[in-house]
């Protein structure tokens, strides 16, 4: 699952983050500002009707990203 399909309020952890063909740099981006392997994402709001931007908690921070950026990072589940 990627996060710009996670559901809110749920808990997550970090599977990986995929680099974009048209900007490569971006993946870096989404690392140096807390997206890493093993770390916690709540979803917290998305835009009207589920578009637009994705507010998400990554660790004790939180980010609004865009949805194409939000494609980039995987999620597992974390079992409750």
């Amino acid at each position: 699952m990627f996060l710009d399909q996670a559901s809110l309020d749920t808990l997550f952890r970090v599977k990986g983050v995929l680099a974009s063909e048209t900007s490569p740099e971006v993946k870096g981006q989404l690392e140096d500002i807390g997206f890493l392997i093993g770390e916690q994402v709540t979803v917290l709001r998305k835009g009207l009707f589920g578009k637009g931007p994705i507010l998400v908690r990554v660790g004790s921070s939180t980010f609004a990203l865009r949805e194409n950026e939000a494609k980039l990072i995987q999620l597992e589940a974390i079992a409750s």
